[in-house]
């Protein structure tokens, strides 16, 4: 069976506010850089008052990176919806992108990037929320948003403490992976950030990036994981 590999990362970039409390935009992207990845999802891209500025110029990530923005601002300012963003390296592989609500006492959301990839895949950023009967409610919208792709992928910073609770409405459907332990990036006790994979995708391996510089540049580690995705050949 035929295949294309992958690397897709995720980080939470607090809007690329480090540990020392400074915004240093470049820092982070030296982080996004040293992840070799694919496609990036990220989490707190944009800030959350007014017009939501993006928390990494536009201009920057273009002069800084290989990497173009999957459109999801309704605003033509902000990197994302509801702080989600998605760097994608090859602008040519986005086929579509599309804004979800989330339920729950929060405003948040997610972003779904249709991607042409093997024999396709559905890329989806997404940050939960604080509660857990919330993040239960967002995780089933995220399955039912999802149905109609073959191959799915989820990742972003799950907010889930448990490797027990939590997640079920991804059984069956999904396997779900924590790469490692991601928060606080000072003293990592929890593995908030993790990648859920559809049926039929396979990892191959995945870590948590923990050099010096993402250790100050924010409150979280970015994951990464190298995923095998079966080819439009296969599928016939």
């Amino acid at each position: 069976m035929t295949e294309t590999v992958i690397r897709i990362a995720s980080y939470n970039i607090r809007k690329a506010r480090g540990l020392d409390q400074k915004r240093c935009p470049e820092r982070t992207l030296k982080v996004i850089n040293q992840l070799d990845a694919d496609i990036v999802v990220l989490q707190e891209a944009d800030r959350r008052m007014g017009m939501r500025k993006p928390a990494i110029p536009r201009a920057l990530i273009a002069a800084e990176t290989d990497f173009t923005i999957a459109e999801a601002s309704t605003n033509g300012v902000s990197l994302g919806w509801h702080g989600n963003a998605v760097l994608v390296r090859d602008a040519t592989k986005v086929l579509n992108v599309a804004r979800l609500s989330f339920p729950g006492l929060e405003p948040r959301g997610a972003v779904r990037v249709d991607l042409d990839v093997g024999s396709g895949v559905s890329m989806i950023a997404a940050h939960l929320g604080l509660r857990r009967r919330d993040r239960r409610a967002q995780l089933g919208t995220l399955c039912d948003a999802s149905r109609d792709s073959a191959h799915t992928v989820i990742a972003g910073d799950f907010n889930e403490w448990s490797h027990r609770r939590g997640l079920e409405p991804l059984q069956g459907r999904f396997d779900t992976y924590a790469p490692g332990r991601t928060f606080h990036a000072r003293r990592p006790l929890a593995a908030l950030d993790r990648i859920a994979l559809s049926k039929g995708i396979e990892l191959r391996d995945a870590g948590v990036e923990q050099g010096d510089l993402a250790r100050r540049a924010s409150d979280h580690l970015p994951i990464w994981s190298d995923i095998a995705v079966p080819s439009a050949a296969a599928t016939c």
